[in-house]
């Protein structure tokens, strides 16, 4: 395949999937990654996406991505790495177990994984989390109810809130919009302070991320590194990434490859 036929390919696969890792498009192209790596290379250089350890995605449209795809479309991105989180993250959690989860492309994925799992206690503002968790009959699910988030289908606002702080759960598992060497981070408020009053009410929290998450920003804090205790993600985060984290505490969980 010609170089501008290379570059070409690249751009519309960004332009369709949102982001990509060099394996997979290796795969795709039928290169080598030392060969898509220096592709991306020049990609970026020319203005045309921005490079991520493992992977590229389009432009943000400001310094930083503090912007966030329509959640139909997360949900069709990096399926796969997303199931290798949820099964890495089903094998933290024993029966008796209370969570919170909240909404997100990957806490759905965890739901669907960990439905095969008995006698637990979730806690969540996902109608379809609490569906699929309640498949199961020896779970115990509660469903916040609040205003609806028609986009992701969730519970938020203040009866949210309220009704969060009714529960007191060992665990909060939830996914985040961005993370960076400070701070894990969402693009959405009422998100943002969902997962805040969940990790207030909880012993440990387990921030579930694919690798398009690292090194990104977003304009609310969830909260800092700190206040983490495993993060979950599907491949290696940068050198300095993985640094902050463990200067945090943070303990890093890379999911197996099938």
């Amino acid at each position: 395949m010609a170089l501008s036929s290379r570059h070409e390919a690249i751009i519309a696969v960004l332009a369709g999937s949102g982001e990509v890792t060099v394996e997979d498009l290796a795969g795709r192209l039928g290169v080598s990654r030392e060969t898509v790596r220096r592709d991306l290379a020049r990609l970026e250089t020319g203005g045309h996406l921005r490079r991520y350890h493992g992977g590229a995605r389009p432009l943000a449209s400001g310094p930083e991505a503090e912007t966030e795809w329509p959640f139909a479309q997360r949900m069709a991105q990096n399926t796969a790495g997303k199931k290798r989180i949820a099964l890495a993250a089903r094998e933290l959690f024993a029966p008796e177990d209370s969570l919170f989860i909240d909404t997100g492309s990957t806490t759905i994925a965890f739901a669907e994984a960990l439905a095969a799992r008995p006698s637990l206690m979730a806690i969540t503002n996902s109608p379809r989390i609490a569906a699929t968790l309640a498949t199961n009959h020896s779970h115990k699910v509660f469903l916040l109810g609040g205003a609806y988030g028609a986009d992701a289908g969730e519970s938020l606002g203040p009866l949210a809130l309220d009704q969060i702080g009714k529960f007191r759960a060992r665990h909060a598992v939830l996914t985040i919009g961005a993370i960076d060497a400070h701070a894990v981070m969402d693009f959405d408020l009422q998100e943002a302070e969902v997962a805040k009053a969940m990790i207030e009410r909880a012993d440990r929290v387990t921030v579930l991320a694919d690798h398009g998450k690292f090194e990104r920003g977003a304009v609310f804090e969830v909260a800092p590194l700190a206040r983490i205790h495993r993060l979950v993600t599907d491949l290696p985060p940068s050198e300095p990434m993985r640094r902050a984290l463990a200067e945090a505490g943070v303990e890093l969980i890379v999911a197996e490859r099938d």
